[in-house]
Formats: C-alpha cells, sequence, structure tokens
C-alpha cells in the first residue's frame, strides 16, 4: 500500500485519468474528490464489501438451483 500524505485542496494522479483530491479535513473525517471515466465504478468499501457478498450468495443460490434442476431430470 502506498501511503501519502495531502492536505486540502491537494490531489493525486492515478494512470492518466484519474484524480482524486482532498476537498475537506474535519477532525478526523476526510472529504475526498473524485474525477474518473464514467467507466470506472467507485464504490465505498462497505459497499463494494455488500455487492461482493451479494454476488457470492445469489452464485450459491444459482448452483442449489441447478442442483434442484438436476435432480428432476434423472
Amino acid at each position: 500500500m502506498l501511503s501519502l500524505t495531502r492536505k486540502k485542496g491537494e490531489s493525486i494522479i492515478i494512470s492518466d485519468n484519474i484524480e482524486i483530491m482532498v476537498v475537506s479535513v474535519q477532525g478526523e473525517q476526510v472529504k475526498l474528490g473524485i474525477t474518473a471515466p464514467k467507466s470506472i465504478p467507485i464504490y465505498r468499501r462497505e459497499i463494494y464489501d455488500q455487492i461482493e457478498s451479494e454476488n457470492k450468495q445469489a452464485v450459491i443460490e444459482k448452483d442449489l438451483n441447478i442442483a434442484d434442476i438436476s435432480k428432476h431430470m434423472k
């Protein structure tokens, strides 16, 4: 992990097309602004984890449904 120190108004550039800027700092809370192409999904970590969990559950349920269908076809 790369760890950087930035002040309000400063930013970092990732590749040629993603910029992350420190918009404000209040106590321990930092507000970030992200500029990136619309084709790049950007999620808060807790939302990303929830999506990943739901996707895994959907695969499990799909596998169970396929197994039930297979039993009835024999």
